[in-house]
């Protein structure tokens, strides 16, 4: 066993029977580096990383490469979940030297963790005109004893080009960027099979949050058809669980047919939210489903005893990518009956020869209801109620396979988004087990990981550890506001307010220009960037820059306002230039130059229940809700706005106010639905 075997990440613990002398990111491996005048090998990746898996049974299992890692490098294992300030560093400058990036990155660091040499996997033996694992390390040694000097100078360049020089707007918000993006994102959108890029194909939750609300600002039908048309399409495909539910990483086609089969918890948090507002928007129930569905999922089979939730699901089980969730037509003739496989097998597309290798099947949706009722010459009624049992018995028999691993550590950042999509669901869904889910996990994070003023980013096995990145403040006081508009417990609105201002004093830039990923002091990261493009998650400046923008409605603070727009033109450069690439800040610039509304429910909640439930379900993407308890003036303190907003007549009543004006309160349905549109 080497040093990782006394790490708590489950990636690097993977490698704690490695021959090779792993060191965790540190001052002890740095210390190694500098007395001993080696070079870093520096690897990153994550515990459901396929790939990740086959380069260490490939190369960090074999002896003879160990020995070479061992002898003329100080090897660093690092988990990109845990540190993904110090991957996005390193991914910039692999980028930069290569020109492509990815898991697992391989990293060549001088002693001073300047960056000279990366790529990702690199294979056992030269294939393709990739040259091997063992051929790198060949070379790299070579170069660092002949021409050191000549390293030492060309990664310096590359890590000062790591740091970002931005040039802010004038001081004025336009809605430009918000035309700009729609225009390039319909030049982009696939318009058979949805989505913004042919193969591989990701989920761009960021992007379809966009068209959502600029469908709610000019209600131009092709922005909300893109959204619906990408979801539908997401939905059917290989890219979702069609038996149990839960979204897959990304499709490796333009059909979202065949996934990258791991299950990631940021994206099963924040596609169901995208599937909400969608419902919100088109009233079908098709979205709404698939939301549940998926939240099911995570409560299932993420949730922890303890109420915080788990980071993602593996790829692979037994070795081999996918063999959890693929079939064979043989499988199924023999779990179901003739008619109910024969069915089973129109409707998912599982055929003799396979759309998968090895002539295994990936669950789709091929054939809907109507067409194989009209094949078989039975009743949709039929067809429905054979799905449904038939889907019930191969779960069955799935889940007696070996299921993907777990990774179990709970991250801060990740489980704000699931408070986030809890809430929404509970608010829309109106089913009180999303709300508790969202409760519990908030309670954990709250309990174990906030230490005194600061923010843990990661729980695992009893420990909380890793300093808070800002994603990590961001994302839960997102979750925070979120679960507030659903319970109105006034401890989280506070909790939320707190995390901000420790988000503000630790990561904001000092003349205010956005917000460094890491926060001040740190040692081990040779560069502070500044977070705004678009990811697999949220950007970190996105996210904070909205909820700025919600504090500063909720408690009349116009700093708060001020401190999002400087945050937005801050980045305005490149929202004028790829604003489709920067959607969470879209997101924020269509919330600052247009009318949040502020809603006030005040008098009895349960008198409130019909309006408030209007409200909830009805699309409007830029607004915040608070609640105005019987003792007036509780909680005008913290939110001004609820000043004088009383209930008449002892009755429950609304208040709707926008751009500094509130209309005339009301405590009905009928005449709340005319405040709304």
């Amino acid at each position: 066993m080497n040093r990782l075997s006394k790490e708590k990440s489950p990636y690097l613990l993977l490698h704690a029977s490695n021959p090779v002398d792993w060191y965790s990111w540190g001052d002890e491996a740095f210390s190694k580096a500098r007395e001993e005048k080696k070079p870093i090998f520096l690897s990153i990746g994550y515990s459901s990383c396929h790939w990740c898996h086959v380069m260490k049974r490939e190369s960090f299992e074999d002896k003879e490469t160990a020995k070479i890692l061992n002898k003329n490098f100080i090897p660093i294992k690092l988990d990109r979940e845990e540190r993904p300030d110090i991957d996005e560093v390193y991914m910039k400058a692999v980028i930069s030297i290569s020109g492509q990036g990815g898991w697992p990155l391989s990293v060549f660091l001088t002693p001073d963790l300047q960056p000279f040499f990366g790529g990702t996997y690199y294979p056992p033996e030269d294939r393709y005109g990739i040259p091997s694992f063992k051929t790198i390390l060949a070379k790299m040694q070579e170069l660092w004893e002949k021409q050191r000097d000549e390293i030492e100078v060309s990664a310096k360049k590359i890590a000062t080009n790591l740091t970002q020089e931005f040039r802010t707007g004038n001081g004025k918000l336009t809605t430009f960027p918000l035309d700009a993006a729609y225009a390039t994102l319909t030049t982009q959108f696939d318009t058979v099979n949805g989505g913004f890029s042919g193969a591989p194909k990701f989920p761009t939750p960021s992007l379809l949050f966009f068209l959502i609300r600029y469908y709610s600002r000019t209600k131009k039908a092709r922005a909300l058809d893109m959204v619906t048309k990408t979801l539908t399409k997401m939905a059917q495909g290989g890219l979702n669980d069609q038996l149990a539910g839960g979204f897959h990483r990304y499709s490796v086609d333009r059909h979202w047919r065949v996934p990258h089969f791991e299950k990631m918890l940021y994206d099963n948090a924040l596609l169901p939210i995208v599937y909400l507002e969608a419902w919100q928007a088109t009233k079908n129930s098709f979205f709404s489903d698939i939301a549940k569905q998926t939240l099911d999922w995570v409560l299932r089979e993420m949730r922890s005893n303890q109420g915080g939730f788990y980071s993602s699901q593996d790829a692979e089980s037994e070795g081999e990518e996918g063999t959890y969730y693929v079939w064979n037509k043989e499988e199924i003739t023999q779990i179901l009956d003739q008619q109910s496989a024969e069915i089973f097998s129109k409707h998912y597309g599982v055929s003799e020869e396979g759309n998968f290798k090895k002539d295994n099947n990936i669950l789709h949706i091929a054939k809907d209801l109507k067409m194989i009722a009209s094949e078989l010459s039975i009743s949709e009624t039929d067809v429905k109620q054979s799905l449904e049992q038939s889907k019930k018995i191969i779960l069955k028999h799935r889940n007696k396979r070996i299921k993907p691993a777990t990774d179990d550590k709970i991250l801060t950042s990740w489980n704000g988004l699931i408070i986030s999509a809890l809430s929404k669901a509970y608010q829309i869904l109106d089913d009180e087990c999303y709300l508790q889910a969202a409760e519990g996990s908030a309670d954990f994070i709250l309990n174990n990981l906030l230490d005194r003023e600061d923010l843990n980013r990661r729980w695992r096995d009893g420990e909380a550890a890793v300093d808070g990145l800002l994603e990590d403040y961001a994302f839960m006081v997102m979750g925070l506001i979120d679960l507030y508009e659903s319970n109105f417990d006034i401890s989280k609105l506070k909790a939320a307010l707190k995390l901000n201002q420790i988000m503000i004093d630790l990561f904001l830039d000092k003349d205010g220009n956005g917000f460094y990923s890491t926060k001040q002091g740190r040692t081990d990261i040779i560069a502070r960037i500044k977070d705004a493009y678009n990811g697999a998650t949220l950007s970190g400046n996105g996210v904070a820059s909205i909820n700025l923008a919600k504090i500063s409605e909720f408690t009349s603070d116009n700093d708060m306002r001020s401190l999002s727009k400087k945050t937005i033109l801050t980045f305005w450069d490149s929202l004028e230039s790829n604003p489709e690439h920067l959607a969470q800040m879209l997101c924020t610039l269509d919330f600052l130059t247009g009318k949040p509304k502020e809603i006030v429910i005040s008098g009895k909640l349960s008198e409130s229940k019909d309006m408030l439930r209007e409200i909830r379900q009805t699309l409007i993407p830029n607004k915040v809700i608070a609640y105005s308890p019987d003792e007036q003036n509780k909680h005008t303190k913290i939110m001004p706005m609820l000043e004088a907003k009383l209930p008449l007549n002892n009755e429950a009543t609304i208040y709707v106010c926008q751009n500094y004006s509130c209309k005339r309160p009301v405590k009905n349905v009928v005449a709340l639905k005319k405040l709304l549109t």
